[in-house]
C-alpha cells in the first residue's frame, strides 16, 4: 500500500518538541493534492496573508488510496483491487499524520465534498487530535437524494457500456465521458450555467472540456471511489465529536444545499 502526500511550509514544535501548527487538507472525489496545490487554491488559502497561509502553518496534503499517486486500481489490478471505504481512507491519512510525519496532534483539519466527508469521519473516530474541523460542502447523513443518484448513475453507465468489458477496456467507456457531464451539470449552479452557456457554441465548449477531463481519469478508478462512499454514515457518532466545528454547505450546491437543513436538525442534538 503506497499512500503519497505532499506538504507546505514547516512544522514548528513547542516546548515539549511536539508539532504543533500542522492542518491536514482533504481533497475530492477524483482530485488529488495536486487540485489543491494547484494556482486558484494557493493564492486563494495558502499564499502570505490568506487564511492558511504557509509561512504560519504546515500544511499536509494526502492523495486518499484510490486516488492520484497513491496506491489505485488503475496501478495494475483494475476490478482486483481491493474494496475500500469512507473509513479505511481516514484510518490511512491518520498513519501518515502519525507515524510518518510525527505529528500527534493536529491544529485544524480542513476537507472539500469527499474531504468534508472524511473531516466528519476525522472528529469522531480520533475526537482528541485536533484543535478544530472544518468540513465543506459535506453532510453527516449517508449519501442519498441527487448525491446518491449521480453516482448510481455513473455506475451504471460505464458498468453497462460494452466498452467496459469488465474493467479491462482499451479506451476509456462512453458511458464514463457521459456520467462526467452529467456530474458537472450538477455541480455547477444553474445559475452560474446560464451565465457561462448562452448558445449551442458555449454548450459545444463545454462538453469538449468535459470531454477531456474525463479523459484524464481513470473509470476503474472512479467506480472504486464512489463505492467507497456507500458505507459512510457518521450520523449515529456525532456526540462523539469533541473539537470545534465550522461546517460550510451553499445554496447553489446541487447535491449538498443548505435548504436540506441537515446540519441545524442533526448536529444540534448532538
Amino acid at each position: 500500500m503506497k499512500i503519497h502526500y505532499a506538504t507546505l511550509g514547516t512544522p514548528h514544535r513547542n516546548a515539549q518538541g511536539d508539532i504543533d501548527n500542522a492542518v491536514l487538507v482533504l481533497h475530492w472525489t477524483g482530485a488529488d493534492s495536486r487540485a489543491l496545490l494547484s494556482p486558484i487554491y494557493t493564492k486563494a488559502l495558502f499564499d502570505p496573508g490568506r487564511p492558511l497561509d504557509a509561512r504560519r502553518y504546515y500544511l499536509i496534503f494526502p492523495d486518499s488510496v484510490g486516488h492520484g499517486q497513491s496506491s489505485k486500481p488503475s496501478d495494475g489490478l483494475k476490478t482486483n483491487f481491493p474494496n475500500y471505504d469512507y473509513s479505511d481512507i481516514v484510518d490511512l491519512q491518520h498513519k501518515v499524520v502519525t507515524e510518518t510525519l510525527g505529528v500527534r496532534h493536529l491544529h485544524a483539519i480542513l476537507g472539500m465534498s469527499m474531504g468534508g466527508m472524511n473531516a466528519w469521519q476525522w472528529a469522531e473516530a480520533y475526537p482528541d487530535t485536533m484543535d478544530g474541523v472544518m468540513p465543506v460542502v459535506s453532510l453527516p447523513i449517508p449519501v442519498s437524494g441527487r448525491n446518491l443518484l449521480w453516482r448510481r448513475m455513473v455506475i451504471d453507465a460505464i458498468r453497462s457500456d460494452p466498452e467496459w468489458k469488465n474493467g479491462d477496456y482499451t479506451q476509456t467507456p462512453h458511458g464514463w465521458i457521459l456520467g462526467y457531464g452529467v456530474l458537472r451539470m450538477m455541480i455547477d449552479s444553474a445559475s452560474a450555467l446560464q451565465q457561462e452557456i448562452p448558445s449551442g457554441s458555449a454548450a459545444d465548449k463545454f462538453l469538449a472540456v468535459n470531454h477531456v477531463s474525463a479523459e484524464h481519469v481513470d473509470p476503474n478508478d472512479i467506480l472504486h471511489s464512489l463505492k467507497s462512499s456507500f458505507t459512510y454514515d457518521p450520523g449515529p457518532e456525532l456526540s462523539k465529536i469533541k473539537t470545534k466545528l465550522f461546517a460550510l454547505n451553499f445554496s447553489d450546491d446541487e447535491f449538498n444545499p443548505d435548504k436540506l437543513q441537515v446540519l441545524e436538525n442533526l448536529v444540534p442534538r448532538h
